[in-house]
């Protein structure tokens, strides 16, 4: 059956599955065909008519140049692990430990002054000339017997990580590609060249889609297979180092970094931890310089009559959709892969003419989640609407122009369920698209802060997608968040202090003790803790979850326990009888009880503190009035229909708002959006149940007879 209609689509065609591609951008409505890492499209692919979009990673695929100059290659710091003295003298490896496929020593006369060997017992950097190195060791003389130490040092990233992932998971036998550095100016010549060249022998390339630019996240692989994957931190920096960069900062800012900038006592500058001034200076940095190339990148996409899209995953760093410098590159489209609602946000929201979704599950025969997908014992058109179920409700809040997939077409084959799962996602959202546009759908008067370390920056996100953050609270709020009738907006603390609450509702701040997103020694701040205690006594509310405004040194553990009406207790109330309490039952707002989980160690400040959810004797649900306003705080919050439902109640009984402005569901596992300009009411059965939803709308009701998991676009007439 033909797709209901044709557009806004990307398919992955594949040379040798000529039919199967055609067939397929029949089946799916698209416009664009485009290639996928590891294959190629053929001739009777390019010249069907239908747009051709081609995928370059613009610093992998040149491994004879890096053969020939190897000093353009890409860097990083490690730390070797530590080494306890038993002795005065100590040998320690560096790269034990380290998969020695991805990584070489580089003990060139340019990188060794920037090694380090400290002792980390008493935390101390060791002088220069109580170490040496040869022949891949190090040597550390006057150890302090039974002190731990490591080193630091620079070495040469030889295989491109994503590469590298696709060899180890997905069997890949070509050759290891390597990566390299546009900082130096041999490789930016040589890459600016082979952009020119590769636009001129390939008019058939209407797009170019970069894939993304110049430095990965980190994923720092091991050799132990038990623990393959050290590290890996989705919007980390620590890719982007080497000598030149290091010297060229040096220069601009007026201070030199060191290794231990990076390494952190080894556990390096992990996004989720509060940046440090050297930090941001050094974000800042590449970004600016990230930037600039980029901007060449596109002239020159531009120059031969081709738009220039970015891929949003894997090189992206530096590339801050959301920072100062994103929309001076001039890119034509973003593109974000997607497993969950607050994905499809951030790319929406991002400044550029064209926003693309790449939906999940990727093509590949074992899914980024691990899922089994198109392996044996998968079920990929299962994969396909657990995804969709988070993504839609956020498409329809807010759009996008375009959707797609990625990957090995011949794997469809046979797979017709999934198939036919992907053309119903395809035409819902047509659907939505044109919703959108003859009008935005009803929306609350409620505007929702969001406060954490990073602000603006990361809208929307913390650092990976969510199965590599879904231990932390805001992300689980971030993708509730993302489908409710509701304003949002990201805001930090240097923004708290400059008024950025005067139009807000509600301030939510979630997260864990000391890291970036709870905000650690930002609460030691009191223009902050003052202006959101002001926020709150003026009739603002307050929702906080997990250890909101936990820090260390002040006369109670959350700097908000007295707005919140709950502390947490870390030792220091050994000696302090608590309040007791009894638990309310389900008012003033639904209480998903699945959705609310416990947080050690907390206790009430004020009798007062109404109880609605208890694990035992900790709250793990509480609403405490304060001033004019009130605040609700949450031991812990996981998304789910469910728990999104209670969020919106919640805001609903904070602001004193009627939910029916917007459109509400009396069922608590579905949700809807109503577009006034089409009249027409999208309603989303979110459970694997049929059911009867009642939706009140601000002119009357309209009931709706739902399937498991169907998306109901219904007509209806006021009146």
């Amino acid at each position: 059956m033909a797709a209901e209609r044709r557009g806004d689509f990307t398919l992955p065609g594949e040379a040798g599955y000529e039919k199967l591609t055609l067939e397929m951008a029949e089946k799916w409505g698209a416009d664009v065909i485009r290639d996928s890492d590891g294959t190629k499209l053929s001739p009777e692919i390019t010249q069907a008519g239908y747009k051709i979009y081609s995928t370059i990673c613009i610093i992998r695929e040149h491994n004879a140049f890096a053969e020939k100059h190897p000093e353009t290659q890409q860097q990083c710091f490690l730390c070797s692990d530590p080494v306890t003295a038993s002795r005065e003298s100590i040998e320690i490896r560096p790269l034990d430990g380290y998969f020695d496929e991805q990584f070489r020593l580089n003990d060139g006369e340019d990188a060794l002054p920037f090694w380090q060997v400290w002792d980390r017992t008493e935390n101390r950097l060791l002088p220069a000339d109580s170490w040496r190195y040869a022949d891949g060791t190090i040597t550390v003389t006057g150890c302090v017997p039974y002190h731990r130490y490591s080193a630091s040092f620079l070495c040469w990233r030889i295989w491109e990580e994503i590469n590298m992932y696709n060899h180890t998971t997905n069997n890949w036998t070509s050759e290891h590609l390597r990566q390299l550095d546009p900082r130096h100016p041999a490789a930016w010549d040589y890459l600016r060249s082979w952009l020119e060249k590769w636009c001129e022998e390939n008019p058939q390339t209407d797009v170019i889609r970069l894939t993304s630019l110049f430095y990965n996240f980190v994923w720092i692989f091991g050799s132990d297979l038990r623990r393959r994957t050290r590290f890996t931190d989705w919007a980390s920096y620590d890719f982007t180092v080497s000598p030149a960069a290091l010297k060229v900062f040096e220069r601009e800012y007026g201070y030199a970094l060191t290794a231990e900038d990076f390494i952190n006592k080894g556990k390096l500058q992990a996004t989720h931890r509060p940046p440090t001034a050297h930090k941001r200076d050094y974000m800042d940095f590449i970004q600016r310089f990230v930037a600039e190339k980029a901007k060449e990148l596109v002239g020159i996409i531009h120059k031969w009559g081709k738009q220039a899209y970015v891929f949003y995953d894997d090189s992206w760093v530096g590339m801050e959709p959301y920072g100062k410098y994103f929309a001076s590159v001039g890119f034509d489209g973003l593109i974000k892969c997607v497993f969950s609602g607050f994905e499809c946000r951030l790319c929406a929201g991002a400044k550029v003419p064209v926003h693309e979704l790449r939906f999940h599950p990727y093509l590949f025969p074992v899914g980024l989640g691990g899922l089994p997908t198109f392996s044996e014992g998968g079920h990929p058109e299962k994969d396909a609407m657990d995804y969709w179920l988070h993504v839609r409700r956020a498409l329809a809040r807010q759009s996008v122009d375009r959707i797609g997939l990625g990957g090995y077409l011949h794997l469809t084959v046979g797979q017709d369920a999934f198939n036919n799962t992907i053309q119903e996602m395809a035409d819902a959202f047509r659907k939505l698209k044109d919703l959108h546009a003859h009008g935005a759908p009803a929306e609350l008067p409620v505007t929702v802060a969001v406060l954490h370390t990073w602000g603006a920056l990361r809208s929307w996100t913390l650092s990976g997608h969510f199965h590599e953050t879904d231990r932390n609270p805001l992300i689980h709020v971030n993708e509730a968040l993302s489908g409710l009738p509701v304003k949002v907006k990201f805001i930090s603390f240097d923004d708290v202090r400059n008024g950025a609450l005067r139009d807000a509702d509600v301030l939510i701040s979630a997260g864990r003790a000391g890291d970036a997103w709870s905000g650690g020694d930002a609460w030691k701040s009191p223009e902050v803790v003052s202006e959101v205690t002001r926020f709150v006594w003026e009739g603002g509310s307050l929702i906080g979850v997990g250890e909101p405004s936990a820090a260390e040194g002040g006369d109670t553990r959350f700097a908000l326990a007295h707005i919140l009406g709950v502390d947490q207790d870390d030792g220091s109330y050994a000696c302090h009888a608590p309040w007791e309490f009894m638990t309310e039952m389900a008012d003033p707002f639904f209480v998903a009880g699945e959705s609310v989980g416990k947080t050690e160690g907390i206790r009430l400040t004020d009798p007062d503190t109404r109880v609605l959810n208890a694990r035992g004797d900790t709250p793990v649900l509480t609403l405490h009035s304060f001033g004019k306003g009130k605040a609700v705080y949450m031991g812990n919050f996981f998304y789910s229909p469910a728990g999104a439902r209670m969020l919106l109640e919640m805001l609903l009984y904070l602001t004193g708002t009627d939910g029916s402005a917007a459109g509400l569901t009396d069922y608590s596992l579905a949700e809807c959006a109503w577009y006034p300009e089409t009249g027409t009411l999208v309603v989303m059965n979110n459970s694997d149940q049929a059911a009867e939803v009642n939706v009140t709308l601000p002119f009357g009701t309209v009931q709706a007879h739902t399937e498991a998991e169907e998306m109901r676009f219904i007509p209806v007439r006021r009146g």
